[in-house]
């Protein structure tokens, strides 16, 4: 018998199992195609100035991402560029925006083009314990994230 931990994974060519995420996080997207959000999270979360992200795409035809700015970096990347240190305008600054559109190329090298996020929405805020988006062990409570930005989520989905 198997043991059922939960977990997907990929073989490796030399034999090796590799954790890619969690069976009950897969995305399902309208094409069928099943989307493990860990892979793309972990490499956008690497990025210094992103903080949180969460892939979404559950029932939708591609890939996206919902990110939250570190606010402890943001200060001197915004010094050194001359852009305002304000989340609230920093995060409508083209040159910010492309930082993070870099981050999300970077990370769709380790999928499939349909795995890839093809757009982002960069959040005024970031996911916290106290506001009820992270667990005490800084896991992205999903359903509760996609039921505050459900606004966001339609305006990615509607355009």
């Amino acid at each position: 018998g198997w043991f059922h931990s939960g977990d997907v994974g990929e073989m490796s060519s030399d034999g090796y199992f590799r954790i890619t995420g969690r069976k009950k996080e897969l995305i399902v997207t309208a094409g069928g195609k099943n989307v493990a959000p860990a892979v793309l999270e972990d490499r956008l979360r690497a990025h210094p100035l992103i903080s949180q992200c969460m892939v979404i795409g559950d029932a939708q035809p591609f890939i996206a991402a919902l990110v939250t700015i570190d606010t402890d970096t943001l200060p001197e990347w915004a010094k050194e560029r001359g852009v305002s240190d304000q989340l609230a305008d920093a995060i409508k600054d083209q040159r910010l925006i492309e930082e993070i559109q870099t981050a999300v190329d970077d990370a769709n090298k380790a999928v499939s083009k349909a795995e890839s996020v093809r757009t982002f929405r960069i959040l005024d805020e970031d996911f916290t314990i106290e506001g009820g988006e992270l667990t005490p062990t800084l896991k992205v409570k999903r359903a509760i994230v996609g039921k505050k930005y459900g606004h966001v989520i339609d305006e990615i989905y509607t355009k």
